[in-house]
């Protein structure tokens, strides 16, 4: 059974910082992409973050870069985004999403994702 499993997520203060991780089980994670996105309330899945297979390559929308980090550990099947500077316009429940084919900036292109974890920044 295939599983991505997002944790990490909470309330915080502008400012500060949260690790989110995603925990993928059921899939050759060490063979595929991955990928974070997000979603605000009433807003369309944004594309937050990539990252190749041997975490050699890194994307990242322009909104977050300089402030995310996405790294992966294929030895613990595991992909992790460090959110640093955080602001209000952070606020949404973050998904990782395994496997892209073609655009990695679509969540639709991906074989699968997870939940999702809330994460919300007060001012």
């Amino acid at each position: 059974q295939v599983q991505l499993v997002e944790s990490g997520g909470g309330l915080v203060q502008a400012g500060e910082s949260l690790r989110l991780s995603c925990v993928v089980s059921g899939r050759t994670f060490s063979n595929e992409a991955m990928g974070w996105f997000r979603q605000a309330p009433g807003k369309e899945h944004e594309f937050v973050a990539a990252i190749s297979v041997n975490g050699g390559s890194t994307f990242y929308a322009d909104s977050v870069k300089g402030r995310f980090t996405i790294s992966r550990d294929n030895a613990k099947n595991t992909v992790y985004l460090q959110m640093n500077g955080l602001k209000s316009e952070d606020t949404a429940v973050y998904y990782c999403a395994a496997d892209p084919d073609g655009s990695w900036s679509r969540l639709v292109d991906y074989a699968a994702w997870g939940q999702g974890t809330q994460v919300t920044v007060s001012s």
